[in-house]
């Protein structure tokens, strides 16, 4: 899936990524139990690039939320919170010397490339476990987390999902793609 060229988003996209972004916190109070949408709003307009990484999420089927707010910084953590991992995040390998070292069949991006063109963070082993807190995610798909730097030396990348509900992680080549594996990622606002 492409990447719109133009970081930003016009007076009317804003506002309609506002409304969805407010009704989806609305509706799922138990993700962010005593935040205030008014206070992240007005954040959120404030950083109109961290708008358009949200409408991405969005478009590419990560429908973000509020997840948590971090105290120390100011900031309230955004995630992918999609039922399964984000259908236009999928089919990826995991990285880009992964999609380099492909001779045939390359997917059409890697993971870590398209949340960096999207300005967001593939989520860690630990968030993803903390996500998992707040419902039952990737019960028929599964999503690249962030790989440990010796393991990746090796060729290899992890993945999570779960199953007969518990969270497992799981490891493959880097290289490889699955029509069911995508990754989830999170903003900082």
């Amino acid at each position: 899936m492409t990447i719109e060229n133009k970081k930003e988003l016009s007076s009317e996209q804003s506002e309609e990524l506002l409304k969805l972004l407010k009704g989806r916190f609305e509706k799922n109070m138990n993700r962010h139990k005593d935040l205030v949408w008014a206070n992240l709003q007005s954040k959120l307009v404030a950083q109109p690039e961290k708008l358009w990484s949200l409408n991405e999420m969005e478009r590419t089927g990560g429908e973000p939320d509020v997840i948590a707010f971090d105290e120390k910084t100011v900031e309230y953590l955004f995630c992918d919170c999609s039922a399964e991992s984000p259908k236009g995040r999928r089919s990826f390998c995991y990285d880009r010397e992964a999609l380099e070292s492909r001779k045939e069949y390359k997917p059409e991006n890697s993971a870590l490339d398209m949340a960096a063109a999207v300005g967001i963070e593939i989520l860690s082993e630990e968030q993803y476990r903390d996500l998992q807190q707040l419902g039952s995610f990737d019960i028929k798909t599964s999503s690249w987390v962030k790989t440990p730097a010796e393991i990746r030396k090796l060729g290899g990348a992890i993945f999570c999902d779960r199953r007969y509900n518990h969270v497992f992680t799981y490891h493959n080549g880097a290289e490889s793609y699955y029509a069911v594996r995508g990754f989830r990622g999170s903003l900082r606002v």
